[in-house]
């Protein structure tokens, strides 16, 4: 018997597709991550493509120097849950539920929008804030 010897032989991997592969995965991790850290993403508020003008029954405004107006007229803020009751009351007659817009300023305090937003709830009105 006669055996044959074999040369030896370099065994070599080829690399060419392994490069096209980490570089797929290599995004595909950065979306990933990206994706599950909410710092990152950025929340925009939506805008209405409705006109609101037309369903706004009250309108409290509160200017940057914390002065809160009724429609046109200046209010005092501790009289705010009173005067809220009357004007839903005033509104009920012709509307089932009358909606109170909430017009801020975005140097007015939160705390004051809030108020306002409470007492209209309170008075069984829907509440819309708008800060502009």
């Amino acid at each position: 018997m006669k055996f044959k010897r074999r040369l030896h032989t370099h065994n070599e991997m080829h690399a060419g597709s392994l490069n096209d592969i980490l570089f797929i995965l290599l995004f595909f991790f950065l979306i990933v991550s990206t994706l599950a850290n909410p710092n990152i993403v950025k929340v925009n508020n939506p805008a209405g493509k409705k006109d609101t003008k037309a369903k706004q029954n009250i309108v409290i405004s509160i200017d940057k120097n914390q002065k809160v107006f009724l429609g046109q007229k200046p209010i005092d803020m501790n009289l705010i849950d009173t005067i809220l009751r009357e004007e839903v009351m005033k509104q009920r007659r012709f509307i089932d539920t009358p909606s109170v817009v909430v017009n801020a300023d975005t140097s007015s305090y939160y705390g004051e929008v809030f108020r306002v937003m409470q007492s209209a709830k309170r008075a069984g009105a829907k509440v819309v804030a708008i800060v502009k």
